[in-house]
């Protein structure tokens, strides 16, 4: 019987220590994933705000600029593809979109002194100013929880513990190609009638 137990004890401790490793990484795994996801979902809430705004700000340029069909078309259309997206990849591009659409209607604006003087339109781009550093601020801590995710993922045991249960590394939010180029602005009176 001493023979038997010897063995079975010797397994036991080694789950036993396998288990002190392995359940308090999986929960940090579980933790960290939870806070990227929260992150994720500030950004979300930011995109939505932005979303939810830019069609007052829309029809308010559209009284001044009816010959600028173009951008507002573009800016619809951007708005719609952020609607559309799933991921935050999809989401990343969409918005990039979006942003390359709203800085050709603020060159646009710049034609119009009567639209920058209308109070409303003001209200509009004050919100919007303020959604956007929102968003560059949930996009920064959604960036980190990231990070920290990957970190887990990646260093030993977490690697073997995320393998085992199915936890994979997270994308960033990446700015888009060619952000690092200040957009050409152009205040010619081409747009002007």
């Amino acid at each position: 019987m001493k023979k038997v137990l010897g063995p079975v004890a010797i397994i036991i401790i080694i789950l036993g220590v396998c288990a002190l490793l392995f359940i308090p990484k999986y929960n940090s795994l579980v933790t960290a994933e939870e806070n990227v996801d929260s992150k994720w979902a500030q950004v979300e809430n930011q995109l939505q705000r932005r979303y939810d705004l830019i069609p007052n700000l829309v029809e308010s340029v559209k009284g001044y600029a009816k010959h600028e069909q173009e951008v507002i078309a573009s800016i619809t259309e951007a708005r719609a593809q952020l609607g559309n997206a799933q991921t935050p990849e999809q989401q990343a591009m969409a918005n990039d979109a979006l942003n390359g659409a709203l800085s050709r209607l603020l060159v646009v604006v710049e034609n119009y002194p009567n639209l920058k003087a209308d109070a409303n339109f003001r209200q509009l781009m004050d919100e919007l100013a303020g959604t956007e550093n929102r968003l560059a601020v949930a996009r920064e801590d959604y960036n980190n929880e990231v990070q920290g995710f990957n970190k887990i993922v990646k260093r030993f045991p977490g690697n073997i513990v995320a393998s085992m249960f199915g936890f994979e590394q997270k994308e960033y939010f990446k700015a888009a190609a060619g952000a690092e180029k200040a957009p050409a602005v152009d205040f010619s009176d081409s747009g002007k009638q």
